[in-house]
């Protein structure tokens, strides 16, 4: 995307389901550089549309990790928990135009359901054409149709039919809170984000994204996904596979390490320096081409 007609915009936006670890920290550095880097601005979002699943105060320690980790972001903290009017005049608009419609299937009805690209059951479209006889809606999902095609600018090319590679997905959970694709595509179209880059964990959301952004009147933004970090069992980096928090690391040691592991190289001399000199040779020399195209890569190779 050319930024010289409009500001280009990136964020940011962690989930407060524990403490950062190093694969965040690689999302945050390529995010908050490459939005740097285009002249742009770094927005800071908190995931917590999944209130169940919100640490209590695991917020406020990821906000006071990446200030002491030297994260500056651009106007206020935006906190999902907060903007569920938003949500639902999106979800609103779906409804009438009648993309979304009530589903009444259950979890183990869905069980033996193939799956989709992204791991998670790909809906049979049960309830398309209607509930049946003396079913009750349970959660809400959107008809997905059609081929998306988009150019990832780590991952190359990208293709996927949203009705065999992903099936309908859920804007509304049975729960009553609203899902994650509907939360995060109403909030980068309500801040104008123009770059999302994030861990390649995501890439296979990003078609119900981009769909869901077609159905609400918005263009895409453009995306990178960076490598995913992992152990050395090649698992992702997360509070399930016990990932060492950052909250106590040597930031300076921490950000080379980020550094190395999206392809930046940079040179001996910055092991001592100060972090804000790390930080401005990152800035001067940020390249979204270095990073390595792979889905993921071991962490603990780097730090």
């Amino acid at each position: 995307m050319n930024c010289t007609s409009r500001t280009c915009i990136g964020r940011f936006a962690p989930s407060p389901t524990g403490a950062l670890h190093f694969g965040s920290l690689v999302a945050a550095v390529g995010s908050m550089l490459d939005a740097r880097a285009r002249g742009g601005r770094w927005l800071l979002r908190i995931e917590d549309v999944d209130t169940p699943r919100a640490v209590p105060g695991a917020a406020d320690r990821i906000i006071t990790t990446l200030a002491r980790f030297g994260f500056e972001w651009d106007g206020d903290i935006v906190w999902q928990s907060r903007r569920g009017e938003a949500y639902r005049h999106a979800f609103d608009t779906l409804v009438a135009a009648g993309m979304a419609y009530p589903c009444a299937c259950t979890r183990r009805e869905l069980a033996n359901a193939p799956l989709a690209r992204d791991g998670s059951r790909r809906y049979p479209g049960t309830c398309r054409d209607g509930l049946g006889a003396g079913r009750s809606a349970r959660a809400w999902r959107v008809r997905a149709e059609g081929v998306i095609r988009f150019n990832d600018l780590v991952q190359g090319p990208q293709s996927l039919e949203l009705a065999s590679d992903a099936g309908d997905y859920v804007v509304l959970r049975a729960d009553g809170l609203f899902a994650y694709q509907l939360a995060v595509v109403v909030d980068d179209i309500a801040a104008g984000v123009t770059h999302v880059v994030r861990g390649a964990d995501l890439l296979d959301s990003t078609a119900r994204q981009i769909h869901l952004q077609g159905l609400l009147g918005a263009p895409p933004p453009t995306y990178a996904h960076l490598p995913l970090a992992t152990n050395a069992a090649g698992e992702k980096l997360s509070k399930q596979t016990l990932a060492r928090a950052i909250d106590d690391a040597p930031p300076s040691a921490a950000l080379l390490a980020a550094l190395r592991f999206l392809g930046q190289a940079p040179p001996p001399t910055l092991a001592s320096a100060p972090l804000a000199q790390i930080w401005a040779w990152a800035l001067a020399h940020w390249s979204i081409d270095a990073v390595p195209r792979c889905r993921q890569a071991e962490a603990t190779a780097f730090f």
